[in-house]
Formats: C-alpha cells, structure tokens, sequence
C-alpha cells in the first residue's frame, strides 16, 4: 500500500510538473516583441541635433541596424516595421528612383512590413512606380507594403503603370506574417492629411476609418489572425477631433496596436484607446520604438512594455550598412551634384551660431533668425543671379518646407540640402525650384494674417518672410490679428502697402501648390489667389518657375548660393552677425488693452462686429417684448 501511495503521488507530482512547464511555455508563447520606426526621410547618416543647449549626433541607419540586432537576439521573433515616409528629406533622395535606396536598406535592416507616406509621392507617381520596380530588380531583400486604402477604380490611364509597378511589388491591403507561434496581420493606412500635403500625387484613396473596417472584416473573414497591427500615414493631435489615429481606433476598436506616423508626433508613453495601443517615436530614426504586448484573457493585447530608444553616438555601426550607405552616396556625386557644381561633403561656410532646432522650431510664435537666412536668399538670387527684379520684393518660406537646421561649426552642401530638401521641379529634377509670382497688397495682408491666425493650428503656415514687416496681437480675435503690415527694403525703411497693387512674390514650388490649404483651414475666408504680371490669375504654378543659368533655381542652390557669398575668413565664408538676431520683421504686440486687442478692425473683424451687434439687439429685442408682455400679463390679472 505504501508503495502503491509513493507511486501515485509521484505520478501526481510528474503531471504536476509537466503542466507547469506546459503552461509556462504557453504563458511565454503569449508576448510578442515590436521595434517600430516611420518618418525616417532618408535619413542613413547621423546627424547633429541640439537640444538643451547641447548638440550631439544623433541617428542613422547602421546605429538603428545594431538595435535591431540586439533586439533579435533577445527575441528571434521579433517583429520590425515602419510606418511610412520612409523617404525624401537628405540628398539620398535624390537617387530615389534609380536606386530606391530607402527600401533596399530597410531591407537589409531586417523590417518585415513598411507602408506608404505623403512623401513618396513628391517625385510624382511615375517616379514612385519607377522606384519600386527598381527596387525589385536590384535582388535585394526587401520590406513587404501594406496599404488599405488606395482607390484604382476608373483609375485614369497614366495612372495603370503605377498599378502595375504595386502589384509586381506585392502591395497589398494587409499582409500576413507568422513570427514564432502567432499569426500577424498588418495592414497600412494612407491618411487624410496626409492627402491634402500630397500636391503632385494623382493617385485617390479612400476614407482610412472605412477601408480599415472593411479590411479588419477580411482579416477576420479570412485569416486565423491572433493581432492585428496598423501601420498609420495619419498621425495623432493635441487637438482631439483632428487626431486621425486615436479617431481610426475609436471607430475600429478590432485593431490591436496602431503604429503612428506623419505628425512626427513624440510619444514617451503610449495613447491607449479602450483595447488599442498607439505609438510614435518622433522622426528621422532619432529615436525608434519598441513594445511588448502580451494576450490579455479576453483575447486582446495588453502592453507588458513600451519603450524610445534613443539612437546616438553610444550606439556602434552597423559595418555592413555603414559600407552599403557609402555605397550609395558615392552615387550622388555623378547622378545630381555634377550638374550644380557642389560636393557632397563640401563645406560652404563657418556658422558660429546656433539656430532654432528643427524640433522646436515654431514652438514659440515669433520670428525665426533662420527663416530669415532663407527668405533673404530667395532675395539675393533674384536680384543678383537672376537679375533685372522689381526693387520691392516679398519672399515667403513657411515651416513646413524646413526640414532642417544649422548649427555652430561647418556648413556642408548636404547641410544645406538638409534644410530645403523637398520635392521635384517640373524639369523632374529632385528639389523644389523657386516660381515668382504676383500678389495684391491686400493679399500680402492676408498673408500676415494666415501668419497670425492660421499657423497656431497649422504650423506649417508659420510663415518666414523677406521684404514684409507685420505687428500682430495674439490676444486679438482670430482672422484680426494684425495689426499693422509694411513693405519693408534692403535699408529697414517701412513703406505702405497699396491694397490694389501687384508686388511680386517669390516661394517654392510647393508652398505656392499648399495656398488652397490656406483657404481650407480658414473655412474660405482667407484667400490668397497667385497672379501673373498682368494680374491674370496662374492656372499652372509650374508656368512661373525661376530659372537660373539654364536651369530650374532649386531653393536649395539659392540658399547655398547666398550662404557662399558672405564675406570670408581664410577663404570659406562666414554667416553674419545679422542672423544671430530678430530683424523686426514679425513683431508679436500682447498687449491685453481693451481698445488694442479691437481697435483698426478688418473686414472680417468688421462683419463679425456687425454680427455680434445685431445679435445683440435682437436679444434685447426680445427681453423688453417679453418684459412687456409680462406686465401686461400682470396688469390683466389684476384688473380681474
């Protein structure tokens, strides 16, 4: 008998353990592991990022590629993906169609899934169909693509090649992967915003919050998914109702985990919306994302860790992807430099200042000693290389066309590139060339005011002006902030506007495509329409194009030009005193003044008094009718 009870309990004991171990091994089979990036903008090198009065180098794909690494060899299983805009914003930009860099490198990175961004589409449709299928021949390992909801029917004819280059790609709503024991579902949405900053894109797509219901319901349909996972081009905002991706997982609670890119939204801690999880880490791979989330016993995912890696000179190179991306620079030099004169590497000038980083650049609204560089260099190239320019002239250069900033030490050609690095001219060329065209004084106003009003809900509106000098007040209402505008030239003498006079206008390509957006946000009472000499107004944005020494005036060359022409130290130019400083040109008047904050109404202002003041009457209109028929009430009843 004891036998018989030392046997069971050690049969007992065995199943015990077993179970156990079974249990542990399906409690560990539950978590999976993420590393997250989006908004990277061709950003391979390191690069100098200031903050807090220090500026380190920070980023670049081979220190990403060793966390990667490390990340792998905790977790084998681990996930990598990228939400987008993966491309344009240095000069291996430039070799974005012939080479499509970008996704041979994320690639050899090791992401599994990556989606389509705003600024894929800069080089226009053909280019990004180009690209793709480019990146196919290459043989190289590449970055699966999903996007859920881009519209191909009664798609317009030139638009078949870029289908075509998507299918041979394998582009698809949602892409399946399997890591470890789970089943993954990715998916990828191309958000809204992110259409309206797509100026040279003729592709459509569909509502995000509907096509990402629709594509969960095929997922569920169709697939034994135990996650799904969206990669967003759509973004989050401290504005609620404008907050796209805590919008997409309101409306489709079914997606477990929503990877946030576009706004270059920072998120130290998650957004959590009921049972989805939001993250961001920023832009340029300054930092990259990563998560661990585990299944929860109601079948969803809960996050066990959510962490910003930040990518810095602690982080050894990558050796393989450091050599690949000199591979790739070293295609620069004969595919676009040659054409401008410029090295990759070649120093333009001393900066002994330090300008506004690009991250807190437009954080304070107030004038910017770096706007000003680049708006005076629209100025310079005009009057000096371009020649035969009306003395007074406005340049404008808002926020969003500055993707970079210049620091203390050496300014390089790639720096400045860096700075003004969007876009393709109508010669296919990447960069943005300069177009002049005309504006009423009345229209500048309106500028001023877009300035004022707009940009504190449109940042990149933050205008950045030359030959322009405004006062505004803050504490003014919205649409009358303004104060007073003047033309202002090259000795600071302030001359009055006339309201019906043409004054020329220089800006970049896209800046000028982006005033409808102008119109938009202030619901179309703001309006802003380019005129040629004549006062025509300019169908074609493109037809206005400057052109320098035979070629489409890139911004970038401009501002490189100027940059060359100050005044040098032991050969190599140095920036002046004069951008060390505000020059006067946006003045910020917060004075709270009862008469300050109403007086010099515009026309807006005017209308909205009148409003208010008829509003106002018709109240006390109907308080002494109601009075008055109150008395009459009580007179009658004491009458009885």
């Amino acid at each position: 008998m004891k036998r018989g009870k030392w046997w069971f309990t050690g049969l007992f004991i065995a199943l015990f353990l077993a179970f156990s171990i079974m249990g542990g091994a399906k409690e560990q089979k539950k978590e999976l592991s993420i590393i997250f990036t989006h908004d990277l903008h061709s950003n391979f090198d390191s690069f100098k990022f200031e903050e807090n009065g220090d500026v380190k180098e920070v980023g670049g794909f081979a220190r990403i590629k060793t966390v990667i690494d490390e990340k792998m060899a905790e977790d084998e299983h681990t996930l990598v993906i990228d939400a987008g805009d993966f491309s344009m914003g240095t000069l291996y930009q430039t070799i974005f169609e012939e080479e499509a860099a970008e996704l041979r490198l994320l690639g050899a990175m090791g992401f599994d899934v990556t989606t389509l961004g705003n600024h894929e589409l800069d080089y226009r449709d053909e280019k990004f169909g180009n690209m793709l299928m480019n990146a196919l021949k290459s043989g190289d390992v590449l970055p699966q693509m999903a996007l859920t909801n881009i519209d191909w029917d009664g798609v317009s004819p030139e638009l078949l090649e870029v289908k075509a280059a998507m299918d041979a790609y394998g582009v698809k709503p949602y892409i399946m992967i399997e890591k470890g024991d789970f089943n993954i579902a990715v998916m990828g949405i191309f958000g809204k915003e992110s259409l309206s900053y797509s100026p040279m894109t003729k592709l459509q797509f569909k509502d995000p919050v509907e096509s990402a219901k629709e594509t969960v319901a095929l997922i569920k349909d169709n697939e034994e998914a135990d996650i799904i996972i969206c990669l967003s081009h759509s973004g989050t905002s401290k504005v609620k109702k404008e907050s796209e991706d805590e919008i997409l997982a309101e409306k489709v609670p079914e997606i477990d985990i929503i990877i946030s890119g576009h706004t270059h939204t920072t998120l130290t801690e998650p957004i959590i919306s009921g049972n989805t999880i939001i993250g961001s880490t920023g832009s340029y791979g300054m930092q990259i994302g990563s998560m661990n989330v585990r299944m929860a016993e109601n079948g969803r995912w809960e996050l066990v860790n959510y962490e910003l890696i930040s990518i810095d000179e602690s982080i050894a190179e990558n050796k393989e992807i450091a050599s690949e991306i000199e591979v790739f620079k070293s295609y620069i030099q004969d595919a676009y430099l040659e054409q401008y004169g410029y090295e990759y590497n070649q120093v333009l000038a001393k900066n002994p200042y330090s300008f506004t980083s690009i991250k807190q650049l437009g954080e304070v609204h107030e004038e910017e000693p770096l706007g000003n560089l680049l708006s005076d260099a629209y100025i310079y190239t005009m009057k000096e290389l371009v020649q035969n320019q009306e003395d007074l002239m406005v340049t404008v250069v808002p926020n969003g066309v500055i993707r970079d900033s210049f620091y203390a030490g050496e300014i390089t050609v790639s720096d400045v590139f860096n700075v003004s690095s969007l876009g393709v001219g109508k010669d296919k060329i990447p960069g943005y060339p300069l177009i002049k065209v005309y504006l009423t004084g009345a229209e500048l106003k309106t500028a001023a005011e877009v300035d004022a009003s707009i940009s504190p809900i449109m940042g990149e509106a933050r205008l950045n002006i030359g030959g322009l000098r405004f006062t505004f007040n803050p504490k003014r209402m919205i649409l009358n902030k303004v104060t007073d505008v003047y033309l202002m030239n090259e000795v600071k003498s302030y001359i009055e506007l006339d309201d019906d006079r043409l004054y020329p206008v220089v800006a970049d390509l896209y800046s000028g495509q982006m005033l409808g957006a102008v119109s938009a946000k202030s619901y179309g009472i703001l309006s802003i329409v380019p005129k040629d000499k004549d006062g025509n107004p300019v169908t074609d944005l493109e037809d206005q194009i400057v052109y320098y020494d035979g070629q489409e005036l890139k911004a970038w060359v401009a501002i490189a030009k100027y940059i060359e022409s100050f005044p040098k130290e032991d050969g190599v130019s140095v920036i002046p005193e004069y951008y060390s400083e505000t020059q006067e040109r946006k003045v910020v008047d917060a004075n709270s003044n009862l008469w300050q904050r109403i007086k010099n109404p515009n026309k807006i202002a005017i209308i909205i008094y009148i409003i208010i003041l008829a509003v106002v009457m018709i109240v006390v209109l109907v308080i002494v009718l109601v009075v008055k028929k109150i008395k009459k009430a009580r007179i009658k009843k004491r009458m009885k």
